[in-house]
């Protein structure tokens, strides 16, 4: 639990960093990003910056996870991948 706290707040410090504009709901989707990606094989740090950066290339009234919306969209996928360092 504490692993998840820290990646959290990892996420929210990424995302506020990024963006004067994190409201809940853009914290919810990184959340639950991060803990669908949280068997990943890379640093917490890593998959923080990735999901922060999908949740800003998403529209703000999207209404699919990051999860589901990156498998649509493999362009901003890659970017987000090469820009958090993932590969």
């Amino acid at each position: 639990m504490k692993i998840l706290s820290l990646v959290l707040a990892l996420a929210v410090s990424a995302f506020v960093g990024g963006s004067a504009l994190a409201d809940a709901d853009d914290m919810k989707w990184i959340a639950k990003c991060m803990k669908d990606n949280a068997d990943a094989k890379v640093a917490p740090e890593v998959v923080s910056k990735y999901c922060t950066c999908m949740n800003n290339k998403m529209d703000s009234n999207e209404t699919q996870s990051i999860s589901t919306w990156e498998k649509t969209h493999p362009t901003e996928m890659k970017a987000c991948e090469k820009e958090a360092g993932w590969k």
